[in-house]
């Protein structure tokens, strides 16, 4: 242990009998400003709300200044070609296309491969695509969604897939089925990486009934990553897929869209109408080149930094947390509090405030944004602002949390 670890230990006990003066939180400042803070005292906020959070860098800010433009709604921005073609060849596909959004590259794939309107996908009931696009698929594109349950590792089961199919096409009752969606990482069930002999078998299913198979990809990499193979590894058993930039690669905006070549000319169409069709696009696409050549690597670091966390939070005394190491494989730890203990949005508006008993034991103010999270769970997410300090710091943040707890329930009661 560290001597600056174990100043911050004496420091929080040393102050355990310490009454203070509490500065509350608004709970719509815990989604979208910063916290209230002890006036006059060093804060370092720590932000595991998402790693949609990041920043561009040096490099990255250096490289959109100089990128070298075109109109991409002509095809003549050769920044955004270079980019398609180096996510193409990473994807295993035939090409590839820059979209603004992972939203708009998700319902782009739907509408490309559900043509008429009445046909249908499939999805996890958990799934982002289902749960957290505005239903764009039937509210714009006209396509019926039918759902899986999602399991604890991100899949579903394969027996109840065939059995929501609709076999009995062009029978006038019933929707077509032509799609079905995965996503990998699951960021409801906690950054699980989909096991590859799942999608074998999902592909297998696929063509044996004719379906696509899309991948809302968002966290693909981190799922590369984690699994020790190269992202074709994982695509080879999909039709087309959908990648984020702006998570835990640091790009400021965007998502690739991979598929043949023919999905993507048609893409290219459904982007229009859609309003994707940029024109001096290379400025955000040299962002999108340094994301795919240099931070990939790095994303073993957030893995290593969110298991970190997690660990302490099982070794916590007080014992306030509830965590399965099995499910924490990636960037994001989702975990809960022990029943009856606090509600996980009152725990979150105390890891990002700050009082004048934390200042006093910690020696500086720590704000640590995280968000509640779907069944009672707290959700922190790991990325390239995220440092070891800065996990240390939330760890700590953590211990005081549940220590101040126990204090005020022992004097509660």
């Amino acid at each position: 242990m560290s001597s600056k670890t174990l100043t911050v230990i004496v420091r929080l006990v040393r102050h355990c009998l310490y009454k203070p003066r509490v500065f509350r939180v608004n709970p719509v400042r815990l989604y979208y400003g910063s916290p209230q803070t002890v006036t006059g005292s060093a804060i370092r906020t720590v932000d595991l709300r998402s790693d949609t959070v990041t920043k561009p860098g040096a490099a990255m800010r250096r490289a959109m200044a100089e990128a070298e433009v075109g109109d991409d709604v002509f095809g003549e921005d050769p920044t955004v070609n270079e980019l398609q073609k180096i996510a193409a060849e990473m994807f295993g596909m035939k090409a590839a296309l820059y979209v603004p959004s992972g939203t708009m590259s998700n319902l782009i794939a739907v509408m490309v491969h559900c043509r008429e309107r009445g046909d249908e996908m499939i999805a996890g009931d958990l799934s982002h695509i289902h749960i957290y696009e505005q239903g764009g698929s039937a509210q714009l594109a006209g396509v019926h969604s039918a759902t899986l349950r999602t399991l604890g590792d991100g899949t579903f089961d394969l027996d109840q897939l065939i059995s929501k199919i609709r076999h009995g096409y062009p029978d006038p009752h019933y929707p077509r089925s032509r799609l079905v969606c995965v996503e990998n990482t699951h960021n409801i069930q906690g950054g699980r990486v989909l096991p590859l002999a799942f999608l074998q078998e999902l592909r297998s299913v696929a063509d044996q009934f004719g379906l696509a198979v899309h991948m809302d990809g968002a966290r693909v990499m981190n799922a590369a990553v984690a699994l020790g193979v190269q992202p074709s590894a994982i695509l080879q058993h999909c039709h087309s897929v959908s990648v984020c930039l702006s998570k835990g690669l640091g790009a400021p905006v965007g998502s690739m869209l991979g598929g043949s070549k023919d999905f993507i000319q048609r893409a290219v169409r459904v982007r229009k109408v859609l309003g994707g069709g940029m024109r001096q696009l290379g400025i955000l696409a040299a962002a999108g080149k340094i994301a795919l050549s240099d931070m990939i690597g790095r994303l073993e670091e957030d893995h290593r930094n969110a298991r970190h966390f997690a660990q302490a939070l099982l070794e916590s005394d007080p014992a306030l947390y509830q965590v399965d190491l099995n499910t924490v494989q990636t960037n994001i730890v989702r975990f809960s509090l022990r029943e009856g203990q606090m509600s996980p949005v009152e725990f979150c508006e105390r890891m990002a405030g700050v009082d004048e008993e934390e200042v006093k034991a910690l020696g500086q103010g720590v704000p640590v944004l995280m968000f509640p999270h779907v069944g009672d769970t707290v959700r922190a997410v790991w990325h390239l602002g995220i440092s070891e300090e800065d996990t240390q710091l939330a760890i700590l943040k953590a211990q005081f949390v549940a220590q101040q707890h126990k204090r005020r329930s022992i004097r509660a009661a």
